[in-house]
């Protein structure tokens, strides 16, 4: 995993807080791609798990940041949204007592895993997911450069090799992630549409 202690990244406005949702996932927001029960794993300040409330869904965000947990719960307050927010490991999603969702939001966080904690991300996954539930999975694209000490940049076979054992990946996309307080507005992205076998 990068070496950042996100909690301390909130202190300030890290990179990937812009504010807003990304700019893919309102998209397929606006799609209809989000249903059910809507967990926004690495939520951050909440925007995803905020925009699928706003969509009349029930939903949830957890983040292991506690200061990005009270800035989510805060705008849910100010926008008068019922999203829940947890702080909790995304590793271990299955000791947040949470339950099962049909939806799953990750944008960025995949990307900041090395090769094991990866494999126990995936696990995890499983842990909150049926069969066919669906995860919209925004990472960092091997197509854009290197950034030092950035998060790892993600081939689309990585994601198919992590994805290959109970789930079927229906879609990888080259999209551009949105970022703030950079030298560029955004880098080359993957959004992935991957369901629960």
């Amino acid at each position: 995993m990068t070496n950042v202690d996100f909690d301390a990244a909130y202190r300030g406005v890290p990179p990937w807080d812009i504010g807003r949702p990304q700019p893919a996932i309102a998209a397929a927001a606006e799609a209809g791609a989000l249903r059910g029960r809507v967990l926004d794993v690495g939520c951050g300040t909440g925007e995803h798990a905020l925009l699928a409330a706003a969509h009349g869904l029930e939903s949830m965000g957890i983040d292991a940041s506690p200061a990005a947990i009270d800035r989510a719960k805060a705008k849910a307050v100010t926008r008068g949204l019922s999203a829940r927010f947890l702080v909790a490991d995304a590793l271990a999603l299955h000791a947040a007592e949470t339950g099962t969702f049909d939806t799953i939001i990750d944008t960025g966080l995949f990307h900041v895993f090395d090769d094991a904690p990866r494999e126990r991300y995936v696990r995890s996954l499983e842990g909150v997911t049926q069969a066919g539930s669906m995860l919209l999975l925004m990472c960092f694209s091997d197509r854009g450069p290197l950034i030092d000490g950035g998060p790892r940049r993600v081939s689309e076979s990585e994601l198919r090799t992590a994805f290959d054992d109970g789930w079927e990946i229906m879609a990888i996309e080259p999209r551009e992630f949105t970022v703030v307080s950079l030298p560029f507005d955004s880098f080359p992205a993957w959004l992935a549409t991957i369901v629960r076998r």
